[in-house]
């Protein structure tokens, strides 16, 4: 694989000389060229930038060094042009996975208020291009991302990782982020390696990779967490605290049938505030489920000591009925952390359709806790530890 970089700051890359991508460039699996967008400048000034049509603060790249770059370059159809700018495509895995198939990548890298917009229009009629970003923030210049990108592509190369393994089994090799790692000793400060990662049971210790794997996804990546495809449509995802004033809205309504189904207890979902709500939103694992504009179901759940208490799992009275609750309860049970044995919820003794569908999930009731309010559990299935 060849890679070409343009660039006003060429020293920016000398970490390409290091580590495995060095190695690989002795061994012949990588071609690397670093090029100073200056050469293709023709004043004495070497200047690469001008001021913007239409007014506005800073300098823009000008299109002249860089046509002429891609000219003697030979960059052709066949080459792939990387534009790194905070207005691209936001870069990923599979996108590294893509790239990492592509014979040439040749870097352009901005710098200033970014690169005359005829230089993108240029390249597409001459090669392939990408514009990626990655994330949303701003950096000085495209070099960073140049180096990170490259990083990302080309230890999927072949040949370029001593253990191939160790590709598979990373963050984002499967969507999810990678579980947490542990080496010698088996005890340090007071810390212990997990028992399972000792046990030399290999399926145990999969099934516990997958599990922390899962968790940390939920928790830091909820945007990667695969969600099942919900009946009648809509999207599933975690709460954020834009989803405050709905849910507000959607506790209130779903609560009043709860308190007619049980007369004379205290329901303390109709009894908080907006600001109670927004309090105890940050605390608690919440989903909710979106639907053409609307909020229309949510549950929350977080972990009492070994049990992972389930709560306020609602949905909109126009659409009960249709498995929503069902998938709700499904979902938020998959969001629990390893050290969760077992699920617990309340409801109250006169909702009497709520507890049948906890039963038909598995649930079994245990029997009054307060007056009209009643406690079910069930215990999680499979390797918690």
């Amino acid at each position: 694989m060849r890679l070409d970089y343009l660039t006003i700051f060429p020293d920016y890359f000398g970490p390409l000389e290091l580590s495995l991508a060095g190695k690989a460039r002795d061994k012949g699996l990588l071609d690397l060229h670093v090029h100073d967008l200056r050469k293709w400048t023709h004043d004495r000034h070497r200047s690469v930038d001008d001021t913007p049509y239409g007014g506005g603060a800073g300098m823009v790249m000008r299109p002249e060094p860089w046509g002429e770059a891609f000219e003697a370059l030979g960059v052709g159809e066949h080459d792939t042009i990387v534009f790194t700018t905070p207005a691209g495509a936001r870069f990923d895995q599979r996108k590294a996975e893509e790239l990492s198939g592509r014979p040439r990548l040749v870097f352009a890298c901005g710098r200033y208020e970014g690169i005359d917009e005829r230089v993108v229009q240029r390249a597409r009629e001459i090669a392939q291009v990408e514009e990626l970003s990655l994330g949303d923030y701003v950096l000085n210049g495209g070099e960073v991302a140049a180096l990170a990108i490259t990083e990302a592509v080309v230890r999927l190369v072949p040949g370029f990782m001593g253990n191939a393994a160790s590709v598979v089994e990373e963050s984002h090799a499967d969507g999810l982020l990678e579980h947490p790692v542990y080496t010698k000793p088996a005890s340090w400060q007071g810390r212990d390696v997990p028992e399972v990662l000792l046990s030399g049971d290999h399926a145990a210790i999969a099934a516990w990779r997958r599990a922390e794997a899962v968790r940390r996804t939920a928790e830091r990546r909820p945007d990667l967490v695969p969600r099942p495809s919900l009946p009648g449509g809509g999207e599933l995802r975690a709460a954020v605290p834009a989803d405050a004033g709905e849910l507000y809205v959607l506790q209130l309504a779903c609560w009043v049938q709860e308190m007619h189904d049980n007369p004379g207890v205290a329901i303390p979902a109709l009894h908080e505030s907006y600001d109670d709500l927004r309090a105890w939103l940050p605390e608690w694992t919440v989903l909710v489920v979106r639907r053409e504009g609307r909020l229309v179901g949510a549950a929350r759940a977080r972990l009492e000591g070994d049990a992972w208490d389930i709560g306020r799992l609602m949905v909109a009275p126009d659409l009960q009925g249709q498995g929503l609750g069902r998938l709700l309860l499904t979902e938020i049970e998959r969001s629990a952390p390893p050290a969760a044995t077992t699920y617990s919820l309340f409801t109250g003794a006169g909702s009497l359709r709520n507890q049948r569908m906890y039963k038909r999930a598995g649930y079994r009731l245990r029997g009054e806790i307060e007056p009209g309010v009643v406690l079910l559990t069930k215990p999680r299935p499979g390797p918690t530890r």
